[in-house]
């Protein structure tokens, strides 16, 4: 079992920055891929980033040169750095961890923390 637990959201106004921060704790050995998704009121949960090994990073179009994610290994954190907000990344952001077990893969969630953007 793996635990994930955010922290960072709140309010910003548009041209803001905010920093997001998920740890994990429980059976982190497994974790492989580690991942920031969000999801707007009305819309589906989308990929925004995510952090497939030592150094491979992913960003989906509209956040890219603006979003920065950054993962410790060490401390079991998964970090979403925010810049130049608009109010389209108003959401629920959520941090996912997929884990690799002997019978397949297991994809955990964490709460998921409010991110929103005023204009």
């Amino acid at each position: 079992q793996v635990q994930l637990v955010e922290s960072g959201g709140g309010l910003a106004q548009a041209g803001g920055s905010l920093r997001l921060s998920c740890a994990a704790s429980g059976d982190t050995m497994c974790i492989t891929v580690m991942g920031w998704y969000r999801q707007a009121p009305g819309k589906e949960r989308e990929l925004v980033a995510s952090s497939i090994g030592i150094g491979i990073t992913n960003y989906t179009d509209s956040v890219k040169g603006r979003f920065t994610i950054s993962r410790d290994n060490a401390k079991n954190t998964l970090d979403l750095q925010m810049n130049s907000l608009k109010s389209e990344d108003t959401a629920v952001y959520y941090c996912n961890a997929i884990c690799q077990g002997y019978s397949g893969y297991v994809l955990y969630w964490g709460q998921g923390t409010q991110v929103t953007v005023s204009s």
